[in-house]
């Protein structure tokens, strides 16, 4: 019986299976790829063990036909098994990986606008199946498209529970065994991966953290070379996946610039399908201008600076941490929903993103900002709002064109603009707009209202106001 050529949707997974050996230490003794060819152009691509004498290579096809593919391996089981697959149009909701557009903003692969509204949730994944459900429902209603998450557990304040799985497995005398990952751990989250993918989330997978107690941020660095490459051959075919380097690297004692250089590197190199790549600050920035950096992950409180970053960085700014709304006993975890908000409409006319957290006494130390489960706050629904206002706005993004003592504002040059008065409430703007004619609209980002101010406006005019603090005006040219 002839064996049917599999089909798959573009940006799918394409998974070859095959069994090899078991003996020795198959992490370290064998090496597998395939090169999967489509007409001229070839795509190499790392397999890795998964334990129980069962290795994988996964292949995502990003263009439509036959693709052809032989494996390669120093064991002659693996050697030199040929196939092919048929890449077919992506089904409803798979628009590709996300990748930057215009400098400093986001698409998917398919050209779909991808506006990031991230929120945080480190070691959500280690929690054990009854509270990671309960995050991934809560997720499903939330306005997050991208959860910024850990590969390894953590160990700060409020995070003192074990995990169920480890990367590693253990050795004979109950240490961990470095040179042998942990199949299970990976399965696992993998399959997290795969739902916050049919969620439509991306997941911004942090490689390395300092928060530790197993000693997992102390690797040398042979094994953390040796991690990166196979998290990356584990990982990359999924299309949701993006490269956080680290969470806060600059206090991850032992590692160097150097290291942090060459872990770019290996990550740039490993991964065929050049997944978004970056590395998230706790006091001092990394250089976000270097090549292997695709955009800038930014921890900072103060989002007026939005514009200086992309003026220095000449890349997209994420300040994926601006503090978190809640009401914990460290700073960067007890403001308000409204000043969250603020922050976020703040970063929004700078030019940039911003990501939620959220960090809640909880009796169970049940933090949505590492461990996940259900949201409290006010904010959300607020930035679903501000969501909404990104999606009804140009598709490539907003661009500052507007910035002085008065005013901040971002858009399309004749097209479009929004301000934003922030903790300002006049009762009168003098406002000076190109072209036009325009509607004008004043928006409440915290009722989430939008009220259309009668007539069309065009030039220099004075627009009445409510004179309350925190509030947008937009204009949209008449067609």
């Amino acid at each position: 019986m002839t064996q049917q050529t599999p089909l798959v949707e573009r940006w799918g997974i394409h998974e070859i299976t095959l069994q090899g050996p078991q003996h020795g230490n198959p992490f370290l003794d064998v090496s597998l790829s395939a090169e999967f060819t489509h007409r001229h152009r070839t795509v190499s691509v790392d397999g890795f063990y998964d334990g129980e004498g069962t290795y994988r290579i996964r292949f995502m096809p990003d263009t439509l036909g036959t693709w052809r593919y032989v494996t390669r391996s120093n064991a002659s089981e693996l050697d030199g098994h040929m196939g092919e697959l048929v890449c077919i149009e992506p089904t409803a909701g798979n628009h590709g990986p996300v990748y930057v557009r215009g400098t400093y903003h986001f698409a998917y692969a398919d050209g779909s606008p991808y506006f990031p509204i991230g929120t945080t949730c480190y070691a959500w994944v280690h929690q054990g199946d009854a509270l990671e459900e309960q995050t991934l429902r809560t997720l499903k209603d939330s306005p997050s498209n991208k959860l910024r998450m850990c590969v390894f557990p953590k160990d700060y304040a409020y995070n003192k529970n074990e995990p169920v799985y480890y990367p590693f497995e253990r050795n004979a005398s109950g240490g961990w065994d470095l040179a042998r990952f942990s199949p299970p751990f990976f399965r696992h989250l993998e399959q997290r991966i795969a739902q916050l993918r049919d969620l439509g989330i991306e997941a911004d997978v942090i490689l390395f953290h300092p928060y530790d107690r197993w000693g997992f941020s102390r690797m040398g660095a042979e094994v953390d070379d040796r991690y990166l490459r196979y998290v990356v051959a584990r990982l990359s075919a999924f299309r949701n996946v993006w490269w956080s380097l680290a969470n806060e690297f600059d206090i991850m004692e032992g590692k160097t610039l150097a290291d942090w250089d060459r872990f770019f590197r290996i990550v740039q190199e490993s991964d065929p399908y050049r997944h978004l790549r970056s590395v998230h600050n706790c006091h001092t920035f990394y250089d976000h201008a270097r090549p292997w950096v695709t955009h800038c992950s930014i921890q900072h409180s103060d989002l007026s600076r939005v514009r200086e970053w992309r003026n220095t960085y000449r890349k997209p700014v994420v300040v994926d941490e601006c503090c978190y709304e809640g009401n914990i006993e460290q700073t960067w975890g007890n403001i308000s929903a409204r000043e969250l908000v603020h922050r976020f409409w703040l970063g929004t006319v700078g030019g940039g993103y911003v990501g939620h957290g959220e960090t809640y006494l909880h009796p169970e130390d049940i933090l949505w900002w590492s461990k996940g489960g259900v949201l409290y706050g006010d904010s959300p629904s607020r930035i679903a709002f501000l969501r909404r206002i990104l999606d009804e706005g140009p598709e490539d993004g907003l661009e500052p064109v507007i910035a002085n003592w008065r005013e901040q504002a971002a858009g399309r040059e004749g097209e479009y603009y929004l301000f934003y008065f922030g903790v300002h409430q006049p009762a009168v703007h003098t406002f000076d707009l190109p072209g036009g004619p325009y509607v004008a609209e004043i928006i409440d980002p915290w009722e989430m209202t939008i009220t259309p101010v009668p007539g069309t406006w065009e030039g220099r005019f004075r627009l009445d106001l409510p004179g309350r603090p925190y509030l947008a005006v937009r204009f949209r040219r008449v067609r």
